[in-house]
């Protein structure tokens, strides 16, 4: 394939990855900041009752396209950072592959969804569950906000 052809579709990619970090970090950051907010203002067992329906109808094409989709084009400017290694944008890009792997998707993974699996299964209160799943929720936001910074960064490096 042509090294131009190359570069301009590593840089999409790179563009179209990290914006979709940050509309994942936004869609984190607005339950922090208002969605769990809102939902303590109700007595614990509607807030638990309400957060479960939000979990019901999180899991469809709109979130997890994000969600997964984002996933996916992190893994191909990691594998594209890796091959075409280069040391002002390689670095960069690579952290915000990862950063975005590990602490969106993996924490979504072994934090969020267990936490909200035990709210469904009641074996998890309100008062139980909001915590947990609150600081889970803020490593997700901040990992795809520094996901979005470092692979911005890229792009001006590369």
């Amino acid at each position: 394939m042509d090294s131009r052809l190359t570069e301009t579709l590593t840089e999409t990619l790179t563009v179209v990855t990290a914006l979709g970090c940050g509309l994942v970090a936004g869609v984190f950051f607005a339950f922090s900041g208002f969605v769990l907010a809102g939902l303590d203002r109700l007595p614990g067992e509607q807030a638990g009752a309400a957060m479960q329906q939000i979990n019901v109808t999180a899991v469809r094409a709109p979130l997890m396209v994000a969600l997964f989709g984002t996933a996916l084009g992190a893994v191909l400017v990691a594998a594209l950072a890796v091959h075409r290694w280069t040391p002002t944008a390689s670095p960069w890009l690579l952290a915000g592959a990862l950063l975005y792997l590990i602490g969106a998707v993996g924490v979504t993974i072994a934090g969020n969804v267990p936490l909200n699996d035990a709210l469904a299964a009641g074996t998890r209160t309100w008062e139980q569950y909001r915590g947990p799943w609150t600081l889970a929720n803020q490593v997700r936001t901040l990992t795809s906000l520094a996901a979005a910074g470092c692979l911005t960064v890229a792009l001006r490096a590369g």
